[in-house]
């Protein structure tokens, strides 16, 4: 590709971004004004800015999946699953299982999956007999974690007791059978388990309709009485279950309601797919995915106490039945999440710190722990939690020492962690350097997310570039700003992103290149005060939730550092 001269007002361009461009000697002068050609290749200087940019820094895509589904499951195991493992295997001494565990152990050693270096590094598995062995482990490996006794899951152990029961049946011991099932209906009732409780009354059914037991008088009567109640509780649970994931799948693709027609479609949706009755369901279920509904419909709306208050009822479900934690730890998990984002959005500052004191509390205990799944999602949300916390208190620098332990924990957690939660740590760190003032580090994070073409979070791709964009103001990149002003304006726009507030911020962006250094403070004022008119409006106040314009212009109309604002103004509500 043939290099750009640029004259040397580009030399602060260059240098920041390491260009290969030369400017040609004695021919151009002038500190601020492009006196070169580089008017004509503005879109091809900032490409070329992005692509040296994506070259110099990690890969902004999804930490590396190893597509390998086995490799995978060996790489999750813990050190006493291992030892089980072969334990389990060594029961057989057979020529093919002491392959299997070659294998397994040639897997555990990698740190990348590669096949070639695989079958060179061990004679003794051929390459016509690797897919089948792989398969062989696989299910080895599953059968051995099955054995192991997970006093925290009812669902295994009530799939056990079903097994059981089956087996009896099969014997020909009826009663004992039954008596299994009996078991089984007790456990799941006590732990508001329907589906369970359903398959044991029809395999009860199946032994009276199929033989004489005589187990009970009238027995098929109650037998179609529990049934019917339990179908009936099952159909509620699948309706609004069905309901709250919509909404928040709707939530994760868009965000917020951007436009009254956005709002009306939300509301006509709630409206028509919540059941009439709802409500008077006392069932555990029924009301966590009814307070879930709710949620996610004043979260999408901007409701936030609609939001606050279904989030606190969501949680305390959990404190009038707290047997519960352990049997839907992951539920609780995204229940405290969301009370704590609710407290966060309400500037609840004392409820806030209550309630992270007390996740923080889980964090360290035995059913945080348990598996890797309740480990991960616990790190996400309350290290999420954290960094909130340094927004609301304004200690943005004191935030940044968190940084390289939840790079670390996103690099260790790279096969557990969905990209949605990724992107939002990403925006996240960036806006805890813009807070601080570090205006290249923001970039480099922003980057990240402009750069990882993924389908969701429309609302957080439109915020991020906003930012870029503000970030690189600040740094004085004047020079490419016009550009990134009309590519982040046709983004917004595309994806039907821009409010009043947005359009206010371009249009001074615009005209500020024009204005004399000494009239941008009373600019400031004026753009300041015409934004706060909208913070009362949701729709047009949006922008407040992903970016605090006002703190940032009140720090540039008072010559001070963003999180000394927010510092200020958070000790002042005290």
């Amino acid at each position: 590709m043939q290099a750009v001269k640029i004259c040397i007002a580009c030399h602060r361009i260059k240098n920041r971004y390491s260009l290969p461009y030369e400017c040609t000697p004695g021919k151009f002068a002038g500190k601020h004004k492009m006196l070169c050609n580089l008017r004509y290749v503005k879109a091809y200087l900032w490409s070329e800015i992005l692509y040296q940019q994506a070259l110099k820094r990690k890969p902004t895509t999804m930490p590396n999946r190893s597509p390998d589904e086995l490799f995978q499951l060996v790489k999750t195991l813990e050190k006493a699953e291992k030892r089980n493992f072969k334990l389990f295997m060594n029961r057989n001494a057979a020529s093919e299982e002491l392959k299997i565990i070659q294998l397994f152990d040639a897997l555990d050693k990698m740190e990348i999956y590669d096949e070639e270096l695989l079958l060179r590094k061990n004679k003794g598995i051929r390459k016509a007999q690797l897919s089948n062995l792989k398969a062989h482990l696989y299910k080895q490996i599953l059968a051995s974690l099955r054995v192991l006794r997970d006093d925290y899951n009812i669902d295994i152990q009530l799939h056990e007791q079903l097994d059981y029961s089956r087996i009896l049946y099969n014997k020909g011991l009826y009663l004992q059978s039954l008596k299994v099932l009996n078991k089984i209906k007790e456990m799941a009732k006590s732990h508001n388990q329907i589906t369970f409780w359903l398959q044991a009354l029809f395999f009860e059914k199946k032994i009276e309709s199929l033989h004489i037991t005589r187990s009970f008088e009238d027995r098929a009567g109650q037998l179609a009485k529990e049934v019917d109640e339990l179908d009936d509780r099952l159909v509620m649970v699948g309706k609004l279950s069905n309901l709250a994931l919509q909404l928040y799948g709707w939530y994760i693709k868009v965000g917020h309601a951007r436009n009254e027609a956005e709002e009306n479609a939300v509301k006509v949706f709630f409206e028509k797919n919540l059941p009439e009755d709802a409500a008077s369901y006392p069932g555990f279920y029924e009301k966590l995915y009814l307070y879930q509904s709710y949620a996610w419909y004043g979260f999408i709306l901007q409701d936030f106490l609609q939001y606050y208050k279904s989030c606190q009822r969501w949680v305390d479900l959990f404190t009038k039945e707290p047997f519960m934690r352990k049997v839907e730890t992951q539920q609780y998990i995204k229940g405290m999440h969301n009370l704590l984002n609710a407290h966060f959005m309400l500037l609840n500052r004392d409820k806030f710190a209550e309630t992270l004191h007390q996740f923080e509390n889980f964090y360290k205990s035995k059913e945080a722990n348990i598996n890797e799944n309740n480990r991960v999602q616990t790190f996400v949300y309350l290290y999420l939690a954290k960094i909130n916390r340094h927004f609301m208190e304004g200690t943005f620098s004191q935030g940044l020492k968190m940084v390289p332990e939840i790079e670390e924990k996103l690099e260790e957690h790279a096969l557990q962690l969905d990209r949605h939660r990724v992107l939002v740590f990403y925006y996240k760190i960036a806006c805890l350097y813009f807070g601080s003032g570090d205006n290249e580090k923001t970039i480099d994070f922003l980057n990240r997310i402009i750069h990882w073409k993924v389908d969701l979070r429309v609302d957080l791709q439109c915020y991020a570039r906003l930012l870029h964009l503000i970030a690189h103001y600040e740094l004085g990149n004047y020079d490419i700003l016009e550009h990134l002003i009309k590519s982040v304006y046709r983004f917004m726009s595309k994806m039907k992103n821009l409010s009043v507030v947005e359009m206010e911020i371009f249009s001074f962006l615009r005209k500020s290149f024009h204005l004399d250094p000494r009239q941008l403070r009373s600019d400031f004022i004026v753009l300041r005060d015409k934004l706060k008119k909208y913070e009362e409006n949701p729709l047009e106040s949006r922008s407040f939730m992903y970016l605090d314009i006002i703190s940032w212009l009140d720090s540039r109309i008072r010559d001070m550092p963003v999180q000394e604002v927010i510092r200020e103004r958070f000790l002042g509500g005290k």
